[in-house]
């Protein structure tokens, strides 16, 4: 439990003269953790007086939510990874800590039911995507931002949401999100330079689809895909050759694991590489360091 007298006199030493005295200061605030972040927005009187006392505890608080939040990733990791969404939103609090998964879930689902209502089960897999098509960009008006694709917030799924813009990895997402809520086998493939989705072929699932049920799909062993779509290019539909064509272009040599689903762990890491790019852009260190953090996180073995 936090201390109210302790939480005061931490903060009134930290514009102390003496640079150890500060160090000290820092390093028990920090060990709080983030319990002690409401106690200092409590205080914060004690804080606006002094620019120095402030200045010292935003830069704490932030290293507190960084370590927070590599902590949450690796809980992440070690027990639910199969969730992608929420591994999703670990990384969107990064910028914005505020981003409720209810509401990013009732968002989904809003996309979801309005497929729904339009698809009849006797229907093509082929015929559902393209409804499935209909309802993510023409109705829902999501697209690919090729204006500005190195903004950061096209890889935060509550602004791309917000938007209605992203970039392939993002939009990737939330496409194979709401399918998986119809029971359409659609995963992220592990193309490089490019991030797309594929419907796989045979998959065992036959569970019946429940409006209200948000169970998770995991793509099963030696599935092969048998379509391939580009959820950055308004959903295109293309086959298998189109792949290798791609790869000759960009002078990657074909290995099978291209055409396969990624990991969530591989999905992440893709997400956060953006992030480290679109920061370096921006000549931003402490993002930088934030989301390099979180690579090592799901770097280790």
């Amino acid at each position: 439990m936090i201390n109210e007298s302790e939480i005061k006199a931490l903060i009134s030493l930290l514009d102390d003269t003496d640079d150890e005295v500060v160090s000290q200061v820092e390093k028990r605030i920090f060990q709080l953790g983030p319990e002690v972040i409401p106690a200092i927005e409590q205080n914060w009187d004690l804080v606006e007086i002094n620019e120095l006392r402030q200045r010292r505890l935003d830069e704490i608080i932030k290293r507190i939510q960084s370590d927070a939040l590599t902590s949450e990733l690796r809980l992440w990791k070690q027990t639910n990874q199969t969730d992608l969404l929420e591994g999703a939103l670990i990384i969107n609090k990064v910028k914005y800590p505020d981003v409720d998964r209810q509401f990013i879930d009732n968002l989904i689902d809003k996309i979801k039911l309005d497929v729904w209502l339009e698809m009849h089960y006797d229907l093509t897999s082929f015929e559902k995507i393209k409804i499935l098509n209909y309802v993510f960009f023409d109705v829902h008006r999501f697209l690919g931002d090729n204006e500005d694709y190195h903004n950061p917030d096209n890889s935060y799924l509550s602004r791309v949401f917000e938007r209605k813009k992203g970039n392939p990895i993002s939009l990737a997402i939330i496409y194979s999100l709401v399918a998986q809520r119809l029971r359409l086998p659609v995963f992220g493939i592990n193309l490089p330079q490019h991030f797309i989705v594929g419907y796989l072929e045979n998959y065992s699932d036959t569970e019946p689809l429940r409006l209200n049920d948000t169970k998770i799909m995991i793509p099963e062993p030696n599935t092969r895909v048998q379509f391939y779509i580009n959820p950055f290019n308004k959903g295109s539909i293309f086959p298998r050759e189109n792949l290798y064509v791609f790869l000759k272009q960009v002078n990657i040599e074909p290995r099978e694991e291209y055409f396969l689903p990624g990991t969530n762990i591989e999905i992440l890491k893709r997400m956060v590489r953006n992030l480290i790019s679109a920061y370096e852009k921006l000549k931003n260190p402490a993002m930088i360091s934030q989301f390099e953090a979180m690579m090592a996180v799901l770097d280790e073995g």
